[in-house]
């Protein structure tokens, strides 16, 4: 790593420069409304290979697309134009250690809410050790929060927008003012939804059960790619909706996402899972991610994007 993280060097409207040069239009939509969209992308170090890879990188893109569409806002980048930024930038900084980097548009300017355009792009990686506490937890204590989550009625949990995350932080907030690590939100119609910025797994009796994407769950690359590991590896698994009082008598449960990879919950409204220890299953599934994320399955080779 050529810097410390407060000078680390980010992209910023087609340049590299220092964090602390990157300024922006305080009356923008995006300062005043959260009007952005984007996409938190893990990179992993193959200290054996020297090389970093970037996990799934097409398909953050695209995501990143469809959520620009939805929140209808114009982008002005191609796919060619993000993963040139991506890869420059991390290249700047030297990176040689697992990441997580932060890639946005977002509408600056001086328009309002409902604005389309200019659309700017910041792309700003950080080691992952530095990321928020949850995500470099070994086990989770959670509780369900009285918040619900939103809806494809409302606001969609499709988009992957700044807005929609003030939801995931009143329910973090929530847990954490209660002593606990995190939360599981619930939807409108009281069935399980998912974690503030991260998805929800359960087993039960060997099966590997996740609610459907219908139920106020964003369309993850980190579930879908949990399914796929489970599948491949012989794991049943069922998308189904899963009633609150399940969690308490599940066998082992975890939340996942890019941030938060695979991270086992050991208690949920304080009922205690498989002793308040990370179950078989639950780690055999972490390891298998990791082992995918690295370059170290080669089923899984084109789910990797080398940055040197």
């Amino acid at each position: 790593m050529k810097t410390d993280v407060s000078n680390r060097f980010i992209w910023y409207k087609d340049r590299i420069i220092n964090v602390n040069d990157a300024k922006i239009n305080i009356l923008s939509p995006t300062a005043q409304f959260g009007l952005n969209v984007f996409e938190g992308i893990p990179c992993y170090w193959n200290d054996e290979k020297k090389q970093l890879y970037a996990f799934r990188l097409d398909d953050h893109f695209d995501r990143l697309l469809r959520s620009a569409k939805l929140i209808q806002i114009n982008c002005p980048y191609t796919k060619e134009d993000f993963k040139k930024a991506f890869v420059d930038v991390i290249k700047a900084n030297e990176y040689d250690e697992n990441l997580s980097v932060r890639q946005t548009l977002f509408v600056d300017g001086f328009g309002s809410w409902g604005s389309e355009e200019p659309v700017g792009m910041f792309i700003s990686p950080i080691p992952k050790r530095k990321t928020s506490s949850e995500y470099n937890k070994k086990g989770l204590n959670c509780c369900v929060t009285s918040w619900r989550r939103i809806s494809d009625t409302s606001l969609s949990p499709r988009i992957k927008c700044g807005a929609n995350y003030i939801n995931s932080r009143v329910g973090q907030r929530e847990a954490i003012r209660n002593g606990y690590d995190t939360c599981i939100f619930l939807n409108d119609s009281g069935k399980v939804s998912e974690g503030p910025g991260s998805c929800f797994f359960m087993i039960v009796n060997g099966t590997l059960v996740t609610p459907l994407l219908t139920d106020s769950v964003l369309e993850s690359i980190t579930r879908d790619s949990v399914i796929k590991l489970a599948k491949a590896s012989h794991i049943p698994v069922i998308e189904r909706s899963i009633d609150r009082t399940e969690l308490y008598t599940c066998n082992e449960a975890f939340l996942c996402g890019s941030a938060m990879e695979i991270t086992p919950v050991l208690s949920i409204d304080k009922y205690i899972l498989n002793n308040g220890d990370p179950g078989n299953i639950t780690s055999f599934l972490h390891n298998a991610y990791l082992d995918a994320t690295k370059g170290k399955n080669e089923i899984y080779k084109n789910w990797i994007t080398p940055i040197y």
